[in-house]
């Protein structure tokens, strides 16, 4: 009996003990919001940090409410919140025209010019040399600047971020989405012939995932990427039949390059020269490829393609049309774009001189600024290069270019 006395009053102990410790805890409290349309921004933080709130404040423009007022609250008046909520309120800092004019003087600030010049960069192979250790100009590996050394593509690279150019996709050009920050210009990387030391894979890790050779073009790329989180890294690879040219590892490189922001494009199955050969041939040359990169990468490639040495040099020839839209093993295929080899920027794809169907590519390669290299286009870019409003829904020119504005993508078109 009295150790069953003994054992109920050490319970009781234990149960009081229980809700005496919880009683002492302190305990979420629950409040209700207030109307906050008439507090000052002093007042507003004030009160999100007595009540433990996680302030976000949007700017507006709008002729509805007076400059500095409250205009939406998310926690709304008489709803219940506890500590660390998120608070967002939308701030009125001016009116509508405000606003407009504050654009206009952004645009005016940093001479936004939609309707200037994209450089398409060409290049083929990236070799692991310094340019000290090549017999030609600059970063030339040979004559004629085709394929570059991995010190002068890295110069390169900076020399477009510095001088304000941000990468965007071939395929986002062409199809009128210019990504690109205010004040700056879009620039295009594309690279022809599927050369190994485009992506030189030198093994798998433990996840079979492929191993990148820090010192190839993409090895490059990924380096730029980490370096610079807004460059928004990325290029088009045309590939010949014979891909990267790494049987082993050549599906693996398709699927690592598209999943990491990379596009590939058609260059044709054997490089052919499309002024010396028929139709049927033709069709052979684009449709293989497209059929090969529709079996490995279905819907991710691109329908671009890169021209062998830039032929045919004219629409008019009776090739071209077939290297558009033809049929190839009982398959239609359609190409959007074809690159020349080329020599200059082309058009903004808002200008009523784009052609999508016949781009021109500046050779990235050295030449003492002659001739086209890479010096000498820029210089030509410091005078019509496309800068950026930053919006990519808008089309923003000067009023006296209005009339030289191609709508195809029926965009909201600002002049200033």
């Amino acid at each position: 009996m009295k150790r069953i006395i003994i054992c109920t009053l050490f319970i009781l102990i234990v149960i009081l003990s229980f809700l005496l410790l919880n009683k002492n805890q302190p305990s979420e409290k629950t409040k209700k919001m207030i109307d906050l349309s008439n507090y000052t921004i002093d007042e507003l933080k004030q009160f999100a940090s007595d009540n433990s709130l996680n302030l976000k404040i949007n700017e507006i423009y709008s002729n509805d409410f007076p400059i500095n007022s409250i205009m939406n609250q998310s926690i709304m008046e008489g709803e219940e919140y506890t500590d660390n909520y998120d608070l967002t309120v939308d701030l009125v800092i001016g009116t509508l025209e405000d606003k407009i004019n504050q654009q206009i003087k952004a645009y005016v600030d940093n001479n936004v010019n939609e309707l200037g010049r994209v450089p398409i960069m060409m290049y083929h192979g990236i070799h692991h040399k310094s340019n000290s250790d090549t017999d030609y100009i600059g970063g030339n590996i040979d004559k004629d600047g085709y394929q570059r050394t991995s010190e002068a593509f890295r110069n390169d690279l900076e020399f477009y971020y510095q001088n304000n150019y941000r990468m965007i996709r071939l395929t986002d050009y062409v199809d009128g989405i210019i990504d690109v920050e205010l004040g700056k210009s879009p620039i295009i990387l594309t690279f022809d012939d599927g050369l190994q030391n485009n992506i030189n894979v030198i093994g798998v890790d433990e996840n079979g995932e492929i191993i990148i050779d820090p010192n190839c073009a993409v090895g490059i790329l990924e380096e730029f990427k980490k370096k610079y989180p807004d460059y928004n890294v990325t290029a088009t690879f045309f590939v010949n039949y014979e891909l990267f040219n790494q049987p082993e590892y050549n599906e693996k490189i398709l699927k690592w390059l598209v999943e990491n922001d990379y596009d590939i494009g058609n260059h044709t199955a054997t490089h052919a020269d499309f002024t010396k050969i028929d139709i049927n041939k033709t069709n052979y040359q684009i449709g293989s490829v497209y059929e090969l990169l529709g079996n490995i990468i279905p819907n991710q490639y691109v329908n671009i393609v890169a021209l062998p040495y830039g032929s045919p040099y004219k629409k008019s020839h009776a090739n071209f049309q077939n290297i558009l839209n033809s049929n190839y093993n009982g398959n239609n295929y359609n190409t959007k774009s074809a690159l020349r080899v080329g020599w200059e920027s082309d058009y903004s794809p808002f200008s009523i001189n784009f052609d999508p169907t016949f781009l021109k590519r500046i050779r990235a390669y050295d030449n003492n600024g002659e001739e086209f290299d890479i010096e000498m286009n820029f210089k030509m870019l410091e005078k019509n290069r496309y800068i950026s409003d930053g919006d990519k829904n808008k089309i923003v020119v000067k009023e006296s270019d209005l009339s030289s504005i191609n709508n195809t993508f029926n965009l909201e078109i600002i002049t200033y």
